[in-house]
This record gives structure tokens, sequence and C-alpha cells, in this order.
């Protein structure tokens, strides 16, 4: 069984790589691949909120939530689960971040994209990378997840030659 997604996409610049439908496929494969409820127990829905922005927000959220004063890729709001048992989340993705890496790392913008989507929805579920276990256990589900959808690991240097 796969878990009820709520999914809400809020556009604060264009981004017509960037459907709806695309970050509901790539938001729903992560939940399914990082959920495994047991046979017999119902799934947990899930209520994500995902912002697409500029750099002048992404800068102005990352400063006032994370004290850092630069724009960065992706940043999750995880609120844990309501008295009803959905659990609840915020994902902003800085859009022109998003591209400035993919173009800087080579990498096609949308493999880039499915990358931070799936980061950002793991970090929901309360993942984290604070500690060299958790990154990498953290890193290895991400990898599994875009392998799954065609996308290769974004952990691995590409060889130029």
């Amino acid at each position: 069984m796969y878990p009820e997604l709520s999914l809400s996409v809020q556009y604060a610049v264009q981004a017509p790589d960037l459907p709806r439908w695309r970050l509901r496929r790539w938001v729903g494969r992560a939940l399914r691949m990082a959920l495994c409820p047991a046979a017999d127990a119902p799934p947990q829905p899930v209520a994500l909120t995902l912002r697409i922005v500029d750099e002048p927000e992404g800068r102005s959220l990352n400063a006032a939530w994370r004290g850092r004063d630069a724009a960065t890729n992706v940043l999750t709001f995880e609120y844990g689960r309501d008295p009803t048992g959905c659990l609840r989340a915020d994902i902003v993705l800085c859009l022109p971040v998003m591209a400035r890496e993919a173009a800087g790392q080579h990498k096609p913008f949308q493999h880039h994209a499915a990358h931070l989507v799936t980061h950002g929805v793991l970090h929901a579920l309360g993942h984290d990378h604070v500690q060299d276990d958790e990154a990498r256990a953290m890193e290895a589900l991400e990898v599994r997840i875009l392998v799954a959808q065609g996308i290769p690991d974004p952990y691995r240097v590409q060889d130029d030659a």
C-alpha cells in the first residue's frame, strides 16, 4: 500500500521544466521507496507543499531559518505528524541555484531537480545527514530512488574522458 499524498505546488517563479505532474511523480517515488509500512498497517497520509522560489526568497528563508546569508538549493521544513497521523512538511526549491548547480556539475537539470526533490522528501520523513553514518544511509536511499527512475547516481564523479 502506498501513502496517501496531498501535494501542493507553489510557483513563485515560472518553472516550465518542473510541471506539477513531474514533481508529483518524483515525490511519489521517494515516498513509496522510503516508507515501507507493514503489510497489515494502513499507510499514513502525507501532506507536502513544494514551493519553487527565486534567489532573493531563497536567500531570505535560508537567512531567517538557518542563519546563512545565501540562497541554497533546497530547504525542508519538517513539522512531523499532526494529531490525525498525517506527516506534514514544506519543501522550498530555489530554481536559480538548482540551475547553476546542474550546469556547474554537468548534469541534466531534470536529474539534479529530481535529486533535490528526493533529498527534500527524505528530510521531510526525518532523514538527516549531520552524522557520517546518517549521511551514508540517506545518500544510499537517494541513489536507490533515483536509479529506479533511470537517473544516475548523483554522488558518483563523472569521468569526462
